[in-house]
């Protein structure tokens, strides 16, 4: 209840609030193991920062390979770690370096693998 009273959660409606309540939770989380209501709280928080992010934060332009790169950066993953994909590492450089097109099948396994849609790609 502490936190409640020090950092109400309600609306985000800018940038400023979207900063302060990501340190909120950040705080949070620096506590190490937490109770029930301090998870609860994270929860409702991450909520409104979701929301905000939805309505604010524009989408990625990035579409098939532009992505799949994105992605790996940002997973921190290299073309290796797609071999179960593409059973070679060889065959995540020829995506990669544009040697032949993404398949259906594997823009699916793709989305599987990053938890998104397979329309992004």
């Amino acid at each position: 209840m502490e936190s409640i009273n020090h950092f109400p959660p309600r609306l985000i409606t800018n940038e400023a609030e979207l900063i302060a309540t990501q340190n909120q939770i950040n705080c949070i989380l620096d506590k190490g193991k937490l109770a029930q209501d301090d998870r609860d709280y994270l929860k409702v928080l991450g909520i409104l920062v979701y929301d905000y992010e939805q309505q604010h934060e524009p989408m990625p332009s990035l579409k098939g390979v532009e992505l799949l790169k994105a992605l790996l950066e940002e997973a921190n993953l290299q073309p290796k770690d797609l071999v179960s994909i593409w059973e070679s590492e060889s065959s995540v450089l020829e995506i990669i370096n544009r040697e032949r097109e993404l398949t259906d099948e594997e823009i699916g396994k793709l989305a599987d693998f990053f938890h998104i849609s397979p329309t992004w790609f």
